[in-house]
């Protein structure tokens, strides 16, 4: 059992980075790599890498989650929402509804909004419209919230754009300002559905970017929308008791294709988001072989599935797998969700590195980086506080080679 006490910490408040450097490459970069620790800055990240790497981005966009309505009575009811109704497809099919639509939201204030409507007004272009929310259902994960808005012609991307405000992480301790709706995002977020940002990548900047393609080392992007339960805290003994969140994933199969094209080049996942992603495909392709009556639509990976599937599969049978079986569905994408656990004692297959923030104590993504570097997180960990680096979303980061 793995005892969540060895995964603490004394983080100091003033080493939470409360708004990121400028410019973002500017920040610290610790590089750990064969039991040597070293301190450096992203934009020398090139020279950390051998040429013709590839980096695996994700390129989920958080947003604007968080809406502030107002009860008839003049009462605020604070809605967060967390994932889309299980009526569609998938998270840009919710996002792209116009006129109404059914989320899956918490509620700051429920116990004083038991009926009726909510209303929040908003403004576009000089109008002001209304958007307006009602209890549809609770739920074990939250409520069933029905949104209709009084422009049909806006989906409710647009509405969450115009409406809502960008979900800092509570840690921050911190109301969400302007700048945060660019500075909260990687220059590369593109679909919409993260409530927390895959922050690792807040780092890379376009004058980064050119640098790596000078040295011929190249990204795949794939996509993770990161959900509120990346913030929840271990509050069990043991990481086997705790409850392990599930996340919409989505990929393609360009991406498939770019991993199988050269085995043997060196991989870094930009951020335990994307280490999650790729790591679920590659038991998703074991399922695969194991079971070839799978289908696409009915592939996920639960909590602790892999452990008890087969171990010896090599990465690209596993990939070779899931590709075959979008080629035998002539598929283009991979619509589904994971809720694997990497904990103490898992064997990385994906990649040979990792790029990754400083995290919190006591949480999963510490148990992650023990699989990456064993009893060195400790390590790392005393020598980023003693080196005055900047924790969590906004702070400095990481490049972990694995212990092999």
């Amino acid at each position: 059992m793995t005892n969540i006490d060895d995964f603490d910490y004394a983080l100091p408040d003033a080493q939470i980075a409360r708004y990121p450097v400028t410019p973002r490459h500017n920040s610290k970069l610790l590089v750990y790599q064969e039991n040597t620790i070293t301190s450096d800055q992203y934009f020398n990240l090139p020279k950390h890498l051998p040429a013709n790497s590839l980096l695996i981005i994700n390129n989920s966009k958080v947003i604007e989650a968080r809406l502030h309505f107002e009860k008839p009575t003049g009462g605020k009811v604070e809605i967060f929402c967390l994932e889309h109704g299980a009526s569609y497809q998938d998270v840009t099919s919710a996002m792209q509804q116009k006129g109404s639509v059914e989320w899956i939201c918490q509620i700051g204030g429920a116990k004083k909004w038991k009926s009726g409507s909510v209303a929040l007004q908003f403004d576009n272009k000089g109008t002001t419209h209304t958007l307006y929310a009602q209890q549809a259902q609770r739920l074990d994960s939250g409520f069933k919230i029905q949104f209709h808005w009084t422009d049909p012609q806006l989906c409710f991307a647009e509405i969450l754009h115009l409406a809502g405000k960008i979900p800092l992480p509570p840690y921050l301790n911190r109301a969400s300002e302007e700048s945060d709706k660019s500075d909260y995002q990687t220059v590369y977020a593109k679909e919409d559905g993260s409530v927390a940002a895959p922050t690792a990548g807040l780092h890379l900047t376009e004058a980064l970017f050119a640098s790596l393609r000078q040295k011929e080392i190249h990204a795949a992007t794939l996509t993770l929308h990161v959900g509120a339960g990346t913030f929840k805290p271990v509050k069990t003994k043991t990481a086997e008791e705790h409850d392990m969140h599930a996340e919409f994933i989505e990929v393609r199969q360009e991406l498939l294709e770019k991993l199988l094209r050269q085995p043997a080049q060196v991989r870094i996942a930009v951020g335990t988001t994307s280490l999650r992603t790729l790591e679920s495909l590659y038991w998703m392709g074991v399922k695969l072989l194991q079971d070839p009556d799978l289908t696409l639509q009915n592939l996920q990976l639960t909590q602790w599935e892999c452990y008890a599937l087969p171990q010896d599969f090599s990465f690209s049978a596993a990939i070779e797998a899931l590709l075959d079986q979008f080629h035998k569905e002539s598929c283009e994408q991979l619509l589904t969700k994971t809720s694997l656990m990497i904990k103490p004692g898992y064997r990385i297959r994906s990649v040979d590195a990792i790029l990754t923030n400083f995290h919190q104590p006591k949480s999963t993504l510490l148990l992650l980086i023990h699989a990456f570097v064993g009893q060195d997180w400790k390590r790392i960990y005393d020598y980023a506080l003693a080196n005055d680096y900047r924790f969590l979303s906004y702070g400095d980061g990481s490049l972990l080679w694995l212990n092999k």
